[in-house]
């Protein structure tokens, strides 16, 4: 550890400690020095100034609290002595100036990928199972079990349990010695390798709780959401199963995907329960058509691609005092080299974007943008706190826990991801990624709606930083979880694919772990590392639901 504690921006009152530190301990900082008033837990804050009731705590270089009590130099900020602030912001017509990070170094690197009809890449080739209504997530749920074990997809442990080899083994006569000797277990990659379809990564079932209730706009926005992931570069086609009276029909979803894709040419399978004869019939259909449609998906083969068809999400969940320190500006520097090479990286979870509103603002490229990223936060910002919440709720226990103490000191590390490139554009839920660049997407914060989201909108990648670990994936976009801190990435090897804690260490830079990012990510989009999200099964998808529920 080279240093004990750390000032992120030079208009800070209070430090980040790098390591726990004791009670009484000499800071040294800016020519001052001063005691510890209290024992300071690594990821906490404590004061470099004096502070009364009302002042403000400066962190990221923005307002993220004020003081409810006097606080001492040298003391802890808490929940007891802190209450989330933020800064007022306002639609400008500032400019930034921006000079991208040097990006020679990938300027002709390509990564391996699947090439669609609309000029989209893919980084990976599925086969979607999607229920318009959760009256059919039965039915879903008979063809998974019908379809992943038998196809060569059941992957998500370390290793299969192959029981069949010792019923054939009996039938044809074996003794007790031949079976007791016989290999059974297969791995991932023996599986993978036996697959019928191999060019097929997988096939992914949406089960969701939308379709039907709620009010009209759910169906709707539900229908747009499915309509980006069949049009998303990651998938070579979907078989839909209607139950036929929903609110959800299938000429919503049509005229959905007509909008995102004109031209759309990826084969669709319907299948309406209501018209069938019986359930088994319904089911045995859906199950050939779904096979038929995995040849012709399995046609198609990874090929080079520029880096320009990378759409990064980014994204975290479970964070802790260092995320805004180590993995979320490390993410943020991959994004400035991907918006370099001219790619498009995405930002999203607008609660956690509250108190750095006006520095995003003055990123936007034009005004129209800017105005519309102002009034989706200030209309989701207005309906949490009509609903009796607000954004100064969002922390979590676990957050707070671990040093982030109001939205706003979240929010300000959580921005760290978005890297500082121009916003190109503003998109409101399942709106489609249409720009290169980075791009703003009005998500929640809660982590699986907002990866669904993302990956809705067209990401073909998400890294996901974290610091205290979380199991979340998703169904068609490959996740890379990033740790904040070494104990993490030791402690949850198995789901931390890339750590960021030598950051705080001392052992790395942003920047170079920015750059070693974006090697990982190239790796990932060709197929060359499979991350633990896909490796384990990691396949969560909540659609947001806007309205009330009638």
């Amino acid at each position: 550890m080279s240093k004990q504690f750390l000032q992120i921006h030079p208009e800070d009152n209070v430090l980040a400690a790098l390591t726990d530190i004791s009670k009484g301990s000499e800071i040294t900082h800016n020519h001052d020095s001063f005691p510890l008033t209290v024992n300071v837990k690594a990821k906490h804050k404590f004061t470099t100034a004096n502070l009364n009731v009302g002042d403000s705590i400066i962190m990221y270089g923005s307002l993220v609290g004020k003081a409810t009590k006097p606080i001492a130099k040298g003391e802890t900020i808490t929940t007891e002595n802190v209450v989330h602030a933020s800064s007022e912001y306002a639609v400008s017509q500032e400019k930034l100036s921006w000079t991208a990070p040097d990006v020679s170094k990938w300027k002709d690197v390509t990564f391996n990928g699947y090439h669609r009809a609309d000029g989209s890449v893919g980084t990976a080739n599925h086969w979607l199972v999607i229920p318009l209504v959760f009256c059919e997530n039965r039915n879903v749920d008979v063809m998974k079990s019908a379809l992943l074990e038998a196809l060569g997809y059941h992957t998500t442990t370390d290793f299969v349990v192959d029981t069949e080899v010792l019923v054939n083994q009996y039938k044809n006569g074996a003794s007790e010695n031949d079976l007791l000797s016989s290999d059974i277990i297969k791995t991932p990659e023996e599986i993978k390798q036996n697959r019928t379809f191999p060019n097929v990564d997988g096939i992914k079932f949406l089960n969701h709780d939308g379709g039907c209730g709620g009010i009209r706009q759910d169906s709707e926005t539900l229908c747009n959401l499915l309509a980006g992931y069949i049009t998303h570069p990651n998938t070579a086609g979907a078989t839909i199963l209607s139950l036929g009276c929903q609110n959800a029909q299938f000429k919503l979803l049509e005229a959905a995907i007509a909008k995102l894709d004109p031209n759309f040419k990826k084969p669709l399978q319907i299948l309406e329960q209501q018209k069938s004869s019986s359930e088994r019939q319904f089911i045995e259909e859906a199950v050939k058509k779904t096979f038929v449609g995995l040849i012709e998906a399995n046609k198609t083969e990874r090929k080079p691609a520029p880096l320009t068809k990378l759409v990064l999400g980014l994204e975290c969940g479970g964070s802790d005092g260092f995320s805004g320190i180590s993995a979320n500006p490390s993410l943020g520097y991959a994004s400035d080299l991907l918006v370099g090479l001219g790619a498009t990286t995405v930002l999203s979870e607008f609660p956690e974007l509250n108190g750095v509103e006006q520095e995003l603002i003055n990123r936007c490229e034009t005004k129209e943008n800017a105005t519309k990223f102002a009034k989706l936060m200030r209309a989701y910002s207005d309906k949490a706190v009509s609903v009796g919440s607000g954004f100064e709720n969002n922390p979590s226990p676990g957050n707070i826990k671990d040093g982030l103490i109001t939205d706003a000191m979240k929010s300000a590390g959580a921005a760290k991801k978005g890297g500082t490139s121009p916003v190109t554009d503003v998109l409101d839920y399942t709106e489609p990624v249409r720009k290169k660049g980075l791009n703003l997407l009005c998500t929640p914060g809660n982590d699986v709606e907002s990866t669904t989201g993302l990956a809705g909108s067209g990401c073909n990648v998400i890294c996901f930083t974290t610091g205290l670990g979380t199991p979340t994936g998703n169904p068609i976009a490959p996740v890379i979880k990033l740790s904040s801190n070494n104990t993490l990435s030791s402690r949850m090897k198995d789901i931390i694919d890339f750590n960021t804690g030598t950051v705080i260490t001392g052992e790395d830079t942003i920047e170079t772990k920015g750059e070693e990012l974006l090697e990982y990510i190239i790796k990932v989009a060709s197929g060359e590392i499979i991350p633990a999200a896909v490796k384990l099964g990691q396949e969560d998808f909540i659609p947001w639901k806007r309205g009330i529920s009638l």
